[in-house]
C-alpha cells in the first residue's frame, strides 16, 4: 500500500487540528500551520505515520496477533466497531472498565458471567419468573454492550488501536505499564511520545475516523490473507511429501518382491542342479 491521497485526507478533514490554546507542544513537527487559530496538520507526516502503522499491523496479522481497537468516542465507536468485527479484532467501543487489560482474569470472569446468563435465557425450561427473567435479560445487556467487542480474547492483546488518546487515557496507560504495543490517531492536543506508532490526524471527525480506521483494516487484511496463503501452501507441501513417501514406499516393496523372486529361482536353481548330480 502507498498511502492516502492528499485529496482523500483534505475531503475526510484529516488536516483539522484544535484550536491553538488548545495544542501540545510535542505535536510540533507535526503541524504544517495555523489558520485562524487553528491548527492544520502536515498531511506528508500523517502519511508517514500512516504507512509505518499500517505495515506494523500486517506484520502482526500475518503473525496471527491480536490488535484491540479502542474507541468510545461517539462519533467513532460504530465505525471502529464494524471495522474490527470485519477482521475478527477485539474491540472496545462503549465504556473501558478499569483493568481490562491490567486486571484480564477478573475480565474474564465477567464475560463467563455473560455467556452462563445468556445460556440460562434460551433454555426454555429453566423456571424463571418474569420479573427473574426481565433482570437478568438487562444485565446482559448491560455486559454484552460493554464486553461483547471482546468476549472472544482469551488473552490479553498484542497491540492496542486508539482513537484519541487523551480520551482513552486509562486504555493506553494499561497498555504501557502491560509493555503492550500502542498504535494511535493523535491530535494536535494530545502527546505523540506516549504511543509507539503515532498518526497525526484529526481524531474528531467521524470522516476522518473512518478513513484512517479504513486503511489500517486493509493492511491487516493483506497480513491475514499472506497468514492463510503460508497455511494453505504448508497443508499442500506436507500432503506433496505424504504423497512422496508413499510413492518411494510403493517402489521399495516392488524392490523388495523382485528381489526375493530372484532369490526363490536361484534357490530353486540350486536345488535342480543337486538333484541332476545325485541321479548321475
Amino acid at each position: 500500500m502507498s498511502g492516502l491521497s492528499h485529496q482523500e485526507m483534505l475531503d475526510a478533514s484529516v488536516h483539522f487540528g484544535h484550536l491553538r490554546k488548545k495544542w501540545n507542544p510535542k505535536m510540533l513537527p507535526y503541524i504544517f500551520m495555523e489558520r485562524k487559530g487553528i491548527h492544520i496538520i502536515d498531511l506528508n507526516k500523517t502519511n508517514e505515520g500512516l504507512e509505518r502503522a499500517a505495515s506494523a499491523m500486517k506484520k502482526l496479522a500475518r503473525a496471527g496477533k491480536k490488535i484491540l481497537f479502542v474507541a468510545t468516542k461517539k462519533q467513532a465507536k460504530d465505525m471502529v466497531a464494524k471495522a474490527a468485527e470485519e477482521i475478527g479484532m477485539p474491540y472496545v467501543t462503549e465504556r473501558w472498565l478499569g483493568g481490562m487489560l491490567t486486571n484480564f482474569s477478573t475480565i474474564r470472569k465477567s464475560i463467563k458471567k455473560k455467556q452462563s446468563i445468556k445460556k440460562l435465557l434460551e433454555e426454555k425450561s429453566t423456571a424463571l419468573t418474569k420479573k427473574e427473567r426481565l433482570m437478568l435479560s438487562r444485565e446482559y445487556d448491560k455486559l454484552d454492550r460493554i464486553l461483547g467487542g471482546v468476549e472472544d480474547m482469551s488473552r490479553a492483546p498484542s497491540a492496542l488501536f486508539i482513537v484519541d488518546i487523551s480520551h482513552e487515557h486509562i486504555a493506553l496507560a494499561e497498555a504501557k505499564r502491560l509493555g503492550i504495543i500502542t498504535f494511535a490517531m493523535v491530535d494536535t492536543n494530545s502527546d505523540p511520545t506516549q504511543v509507539d506508532f503515532a498518526i497525526p490526524a484529526n481524531d474528531d471527525a467521524s470522516k476522518s475516523v473512518g478513513l484512517i480506521t479504513g486503511y489500517l483494516v486493509n493492511s491487516i487484511k493483506e497480513g491475514l490473507a499472506e497468514r492463510q496463503k503460508e497455511k494453505t501452501d504448508d497443508y499442500d507441501t506436507h500432503e506433496q511429501q505424504g504423497e512422496g513417501d508413499s510413492g518411494s514406499a510403493e517402489k521399495g516393496n516392488r524392490r523388495d518382491a523382485a528381489r526375493n523372486r530372484n532369490l526363490q529361482k536361484r534357490r530353486r536353481n540350486r536345488t535342480s542342479s543337486s538333484s541332476e548330480g545325485g541321479e548321475e
